[in-house]
């Protein structure tokens, strides 16, 4: 691969682990299995090893995944903001593989590194749940904080205290004053079944996953329905900082004797041959257990050892998590449809008989692609292998043979769109066959206004039956028609009451008010996801200026290529979405860059570190910095021009920024810096600068 495929490679590979990021940490749907997700992780850092010039402070290889400001989980259309809170310790993931030739690797640097010092490993279950983290202060639960982005979690300490096993108080003696613990919430499978039998009843789409359906109760708005969703916590790291072990086994049995809920199938071993015989044995044991694990943590067991091995950006190298392959199942498959998506592809999905599979019982299967079903000669009638990795969506890995009878029918790609009859089209290098309908296909067309209505688009709140209803009415065929609706079109749709004809028409009132960016990414150009629709916006300022813009000018944006240039010029070429755009303008969306008497260009093209806690919230940090012309980053390097350090500053940041002689600004000072505050001498000093954003 050249340095431009490796720099279009990148883009994409950025926005999809972005995107199913968001989807796995916020809104607990995932579209993506763990093994997927690990596997496109690992080549863009595999790409950015090779072109470490194409390295930014904001890629997905470089961050935490955050759940921060996750929506209501029974509603993904309302978005619940949490009090937010910083972890007293950065609250990192861990490196993983699938590879246990790579842990033979993590135990071969581990003994290097350490030398003839003796240590041991701990190894425990990798739980598949969400990540916590409990304060107790003076032997009574004090706050419980998600893991957010790693550096702020989202207080969601009412809620932990309705899961029966998290004690409100501790018990016996010897517990610190004030410590923090982590662990996961977890939903065991029983607790899952009656969830989702109960949300079947009432009609509402059933969780993908425990992990999924944990994660969203964990952000529910009514602690009395946590209470009643039957989660269960268990704990297994307490920070070296916060109380002081000789080991992290000692340290975890401590906090068992204080009435902590911690995992009794943790082993203390001493070399690769125990820690292997450890992930062979729970392989084929974790079908027993009443919850959901994905594999094995294995961890330094002395804590003095953790500082001299440290940690990178995102993982401590003192720990690495093993991951299981997904668990398989044969059934027999019975039928396929083809299903047409936003973009055009039409994906094949197998119809399966109900089989057992991870916690919960499968009868449809992803097939990926044509070249995919002829790569498994696949045919119906056949008994097929199914994994579900990560416990998402089920995929067919293969066909079992043997079982094959003659009657077993080889089936037929469409040649023609399933939804509208067009002639299918493929380009080159792509696997899959699309629909280029895109103005005329029913299901690209709901797909578009559904992804308009979206939260991180305009966030109206309608789902996906209301899109439907809307369509089958004729009430609208372009996002533009949103805008034309009446109180007495909505009340033709069934169920709808004036009420609710009132909450959509005000949050569409809302959104004419969203920023020129996130319109931009609400048009749905295909390839312009979030961040680039941000670059672009900031790049251009206007609709008028991008809709002009020539091929070279597109590839001016940073992280533009080819391929969305030529989709963003494509776009644009269309009479029909300059006509939808007109009639944004003209019910008033925003079109350009839109700037207050406050802001300024004091940053224009720079990138702040902003580390610590403030007077204001890091999300307003983030906004002043934006707003006057500036880009947030997230880590500390030759090219930073300033660090700005607020209370408990991270240590490391702090320490980087001397080593490179980086200057570390107060809050008091930044502020003064910017327009409007009294310190025009800082203001001059703001030219030229890079900032770099920590969390």
């Amino acid at each position: 691969m050249d340095y431009d495929q490796a720099k279009i490679r990148i883009v994409e590979l950025r926005e999809l682990l972005r995107e199913n990021s968001r989807r796995y940490y916020v809104e607990n749907a995932p579209t993506m299995s763990d093994f997927e997700f690990d596997g496109l992780m690992r080549e863009l850092e595999s790409l950015e090893k090779a072109h470490p010039d194409l390295v930014t402070s904001d890629s997905p290889t470089q961050q935490v995944g955050s759940d921060l400001h996750a929506p209501e989980a029974d509603d993904v259309s309302v978005q619940k903001e949490f009090a937010q809170y910083p972890h007293r310790y950065p609250m990192l993931s861990l490196g993983n593989t699938y590879n246990i030739g790579e842990i033979e690797d993590f135990v071969n640097r581990a003994e290097k590194e350490l030398g003839e010092v003796p240590f041991s490993y701990s190894c425990e279950l990798k739980f598949d749940g969400t990540a916590i983290s409990l304060t107790y202060r003076d032997g009574k639960l004090f706050r419980a904080l998600t893991r957010g982005d790693g550096v702020v979690g989202d207080d969601v300490t009412a809620n932990v205290r309705r899961i029966e096993n998290v004690p409100e108080s501790l018990k016996g003696s010897g517990w610190p004053l004030d410590f923090e613990i982590r662990g996961e919430i977890l939903m065991p499978y029983a607790s899952f079944d009656r969830l989702n039998k109960e949300r079947e009843e009432n009609e509402e789409p059933p969780f993908a996953n425990p992990r999924n359906a944990a994660s969203g109760s964990l952000k529910l708005l009514n602690p009395a329905e946590v209470a009643r969703r039957d989660l269960w916590c268990t704990l297994y790291h307490i920070p070296a900082q916060s109380a002081r072990f000789a080991t992290h086994d000692e340290a975890l049995t401590a906090a068992a004797s204080w009435g902590l809920p911690i995992s009794d199938k943790r082993k203390v071993v001493q070399d690769i041959h125990e820690i292997e015989a450890y992930i062979r044995y729970w392989d084929q044991e974790r079908d027993s257990l009443p919850y959901a694990t994905d594999g094995i943590v294995i961890k330094i067991n002395e804590l003095a050892l953790h500082d001299a091995l440290g940690v990178t950006a995102k993982s401590p190298r003192w720990a690495v998590a093993f991951k299981f392959r997904a668990q398989e199942a044969v059934t027999k498959l019975l039928s396929i449809d083809y299903q047409v998506g936003r973009t055009g592809a039409v994906t094949p999905v197998a119809n399966l008989d109900p089989v057992q599979l991870s916690g919960t019982v499968v009868k449809r299967a992803t097939l990926n692609n044509a070249d995919q079903m002829a790569l498994l000669d696949i045919r119906i009638g056949d008994y097929v292998k199914v994994i579900k990795g990560g416990e998402i969506i089920p995929k067919i890995i293969g066909v079992d043979l043997a079982k094959r009878t003659p009657e077993a029918e080889i089936p037929i790609f469409p040649t023609i769109c399933p939804d509208c009859g067009t002639p299918l089209e493929r380009e080159e290098d792509e696997a899959k066959w699309f629909c280029p309908n895109q103005d005329g296909c029913p299901t690209q067309i709901k797909g578009k206004l559904l992804h308009f209505l979206s939260r991180k688009a305009m966030n109206v709140l309608a789902g996906e039956a209301t899109v439907d209803q809307m369509f089958n009415l004729g009430l609208v065929r372009t996002p533009a028609d949103f805008y034309d609706l009446s109180e007495g079109q909505l009340l033709q749709l069934e169920g709808w009451k004036q009420r609710s004809a009132e909450r959509f028409l005000q949050s569409l009132e809302v959104s004419r008010s969203v920023p020129f960016d996130r319109v931009l990414f609400a048009l749905g150009i295909r390839f312009v996801g979030e961040t680039t629709a941000k670059e672009i916006a900031r790049h251009f300022g206007t609709i008028e200026a991008v809709a002009s813009a020539s091929l070279e000018q597109l590839l001016e944006v940073p992280d533009v290529g080819d391929v969305i240039a030529e989709s963003v010029l494509e776009y644009f070429r269309d009479e029909r979405h300059l006509d939808d755009i007109r009639r944004f303008k003209t019910a008033g969306l925003q079109f350009s860059i839109q700037t207050s008497a406050a802001d300024s260009a004091a940053l224009a093209g720079k990138t702040v570190v902003v580390s610590g806690t403030f007077q204001v919230s890091r999300d307003e940090i983030k906004r002043l910095v934006e707003r006057h012309g500036g880009k947030n980053s997230s880590s500390v390097s030759g090219k930073t021009s300033f660090l700005l350090a607020g209370d408990k500053p991270g240590p490391e940041k702090m320490k980087k920024a001397a080593e490179l002689g980086v200057r570390i600004l107060s809050e008091a000072e930044f502020m003064n810096m910017l327009p409007g505050e009294p310190s025009a001498a800082g203001k001059k000093e703001l030219n030229g600068l890079d900032l770099t954003l920590f969390g």
